[in-house]
């Protein structure tokens, strides 16, 4: 998950997950209002805020750019007889349970 570092008014910097924000306001502190209702002031203003979530966004574009440029190898050479063309499913383990 990635996020974006903030400001409280006090001083101390907290991690926001930017896919969670509805709205920002300026009352004149700057409030982040998160789509389940929880408030933040914060101490960036709102241009710098948007700012943040901009480059955000921007990182991930072309993250995405990035992996879908780089080839894979998900086959060898030579398909097996019984590779259909359709994704394998891998289980996944959880350490330590």
């Amino acid at each position: 998950m990635q996020v974006i570092l903030v400001t409280r008014i006090n001083g101390a910097v907290f991690a926001l997950n930017p896919d969670l924000v509805e709205r920002a306001d300026c009352t004149p502190d700057t409030v982040i209002t998160l789509v389940d209702g929880t408030k933040y002031i914060i101490a960036e203003s709102v241009p710098e805020f948007i700012e943040s979530v901009r480059h955000y966004r921007a990182s991930l574009i072309a993250q995405a750019s990035r992996l879908e440029a780089e080839p894979t190898n998900t086959h060898s050479s030579a398909p097996s007889s019984d590779d259909d063309g359709d994704a394998k499913v891998l289980t996944l383990h959880r350490n330590g349970r």
